[in-house]
């Protein structure tokens, strides 16, 4: 079996920092959060990386970001790209939003040659112990009778900021903790040790417990998922450019969740106690800066992530 990739989703980035260049460091040494997301990959066992980017962006991003891995990782590039569509459709009009989280792995259909794969968001911190739990499982697990994929679930309250609201897919696993469901709480809010949500605009609120598993887009899967990615897609766009042609997306759960209902596939859900970080705020980035800060005084982290003498994997 082919050793597996870790795929990352970096084509939102220029757009969500105003440009690459403008990209906040999260330590005195110039470190932004993918560079800790890749040394944490590498130390789990990862030697593949695939960069799914904006073509636009690729000259920024190797400079950014993609030449300073090179040394460490075999690294390509993919290109999310709104023309990229099934034979017979075309852009709407109008259109600028990308197609969405589904058709940006679909985006690696050529270039991951059968390999098993971790997907990831770019900008967001999911811990080293987050990366050794899919990397093993990616390891050790095929496709049989059905797809064998695994999704990282984290507890809500590892996972909530303390500066507004947060949309998280909140999980329900069988006594086996394989995933049986994904409901997309669009406001959850930290309240005390666990978290709420509201579907009317706060009138009514209902409680999460502090241990409520939750998925922060951190998927393994085998290379299955990229033909019913493809073989899916038409139906999508049949179904919804008619209802909402500029801002419909083909989003990767909701995917999986037909592959479920389909019993064509099970997601195994690989529980972690690490703690998630992101800067859905402004005011969040001093959180993350200080977590950072904390963990390189505990060890965790080396000062300069990427001297050659620190990159021996565990």
């Amino acid at each position: 079996m082919k050793k597996p990739v870790l795929v990352i989703m970096a084509a939102g980035m220029g757009s969500r920092y105003g440009g690459l260049k403008q990209i906040d460091p999260v330590d005195g040494e110039g470190h932004i959060i993918i560079d800790f997301s890749i040394y944490d990959a590498i130390q789990a066992g990862f030697e593949e990386i695939v960069f799914i980017i904006k073509r636009e962006n690729e000259a920024d991003f190797r400079e950014v970001i993609g030449n300073r891995m090179e040394r460490h990782v075999k690294v390509h590039y993919v290109y999310q790209q709104l023309e990229d569509l099934p034979e017979g459709y075309e852009i709407p009009e109008g259109r600028v939003k990308p197609w969405g989280t589904g058709h940006a792995v679909l985006s690696c259909i050529y270039t991951l040659h059968d390999a098993p794969f971790a997907v990831i968001n770019a900008d967001d911190y999911y811990g080293r112990e987050a990366f050794r739990l899919i990397y093993d499982y990616l390891e050790s697990h095929c496709d049989d009778g059905k797809y064998r994929y695994a999704m990282v679930g984290y507890a809500i309250k590892n996972t909530v900021t303390e500066n507004g609201h947060v949309a998280r897919g909140v999980c329900r696993t069988d006594e086996n903790h394989y995933l049986t469901e994904i409901v997309e709480r669009t406001h959850i809010e930290k309240r005390g040790e666990g978290a709420a949500f509201t579907e009317d605009d706060g009138k009514t609120w209902t409680d999460l417990a502090p241990d409520t598993i939750v998925s922060m887009n951190m998927w393994g899967f085998s290379n299955s998922i990229l033909d019913e990615l493809q073989s899916r897609f038409p139906a999508f766009l049949d179904e919804n450019l008619v209802s909402n042609p500029l801002k419909c997306e083909y989003f990767l759960p909701f995917v999986v969740e037909q592959l479920l209902s389909e019993e064509k596939a099970t997601v195994e859900v690989l529980n972690t106690p690490d703690k998630w970080y992101g800067v859905t705020y402004r005011e969040d980035k001093p959180v993350v800066v200080e977590a950072i800060r904390k963990m390189k005084e505990s060890g965790a982290y080396p000062q300069k992530l990427w001297e050659d003498t620190v990159l021996k994997q565990s």
